[in-house]
């Protein structure tokens, strides 16, 4: 004997509209995100990153080291590898931990790049 009884047609109808609400502000507050400009660290410097052999890297031409659980973040903010950037050269944002090695990376769009920002050598 079957004691569950199946959800009735209206139950589901509310889920279906919940769930399509529940998507449709999700969209609506990553459209709204992809207009807001970033707000970068004080501290953060700009730099141009190549990355050779993940963790080593190329800052502005020096050799320097991703520290374990370094960031980096495209142009929509998003996460990226550092191994899917290997020989790219970048336009970036960043900031160092207690050791010197790079730690949070923010790839720029042309617009930020063109932004003034103190770099290291300066």
């Amino acid at each position: 004997m079957n004691r569950c009884t199946p959800p009735t047609f209206p139950a589901r109808r509310h889920t279906v509209v919940l769930a399509l609400g529940l998507l449709g502000a999700g969209l609506a507050t990553q459209a709204l995100a992809q207009n807001q400009p970033r707000i970068f660290p004080a501290k953060a410097l700009r730099g141009t990153l190549v990355v050779t052999q993940p963790p080593l890297v190329s800052m502005d031409g020096k050799a320097a080291q991703l520290s374990p659980g370094a960031r980096i973040r495209g142009t929509n903010n998003l996460l990226l590898l550092s191994g899917g950037l290997v020989n790219q050269t970048l336009t970036v944002n960043y900031t160092l931990e207690a050791h010197g090695m790079v730690h949070d990376v923010w790839v720029l769009t042309e617009a930020e790049a063109a932004e003034k920002r103190q770099r290291a050598d300066q």
